[in-house]
């Protein structure tokens, strides 16, 4: 699909997993990467977190580009009541690990597609299960030698060392990536730029 400057969408992220994804369903977009401080404190409702921070980074594209819609995303891992957002350092990140080890735990997002122009503000969030193997000390490093776990909720990618890691998942696997592409698509359609 191709598009003039003026109707090409503008993803406010710089999650290279994001871009892929939009990218594998064909639609033309920018890269305007929101300068927002993001709210993690989530803990008691992880899916209105999620889509708050969605809401907030394509808000503080769409008022700097009024006449472009703008998609903005955000993700986390929920477990034992607790989100886990990306790590702080390598230490973090392996501790969350040894969390998510032979447990269940939600991976939520949320989406935004605003336009200051049309009046357009379209939130909705989704929900995935994802199940990871027993991990010990040594199958972390192994992941970690593939993976850099420090720009990831919950310090992992699915698409990434998924054999070392993930024992099963339920739900969408591109929401697990960081933006579910089928829900996504259906609402950029309904506004032609997909």
């Amino acid at each position: 699909m191709s598009a003039n400057l003026q109707t090409r969408l503008i993803l406010a992220s710089a999650s290279p997993r994001r871009k892929e994804l939009l990218e594998s369903v064909g639609v033309d977009f920018d890269i305007v990467p929101a300068d927002v401080e993001e709210d993690n404190e989530g803990d008691s409702d992880p899916e209105a977190m999620v889509r708050a921070n969605a809401e907030l980074k394509a808000r503080w594209v769409a008022v700097r580009h009024e006449d472009r819609f703008v998609l903005g995303s955000d993700t986390t891992v929920h477990l034992d009541g607790r989100v886990l957002n990306k790590p702080t350092d390598w230490e973090d990140a392996k501790s969350m690990l040894r969390r998510l080890s032979g447990r269940t735990h939600v991976v939520y997002t949320g989406v935004s597609l605003q336009n200051v122009s049309n009046g357009v503000i379209e939130t909705f969030g989704v929900r995935s299960e994802v199940t990871f193997k027993e991990l010990d000390d040594e199958a972390i490093d192994r992941y970690f030698d593939i993976v850099n776990p420090l720009d990831k909720a919950g310090a992992y990618g699915i698409q990434e060392g998924t054999e070392i890691i993930i024992e099963s998942y339920v739900g969408s696997h591109s929401n697990i990536m960081g933006l579910p592409i089928d829900e996504t698509k259906t609402m950029l359609a309904r506004h032609r730029l997909a």
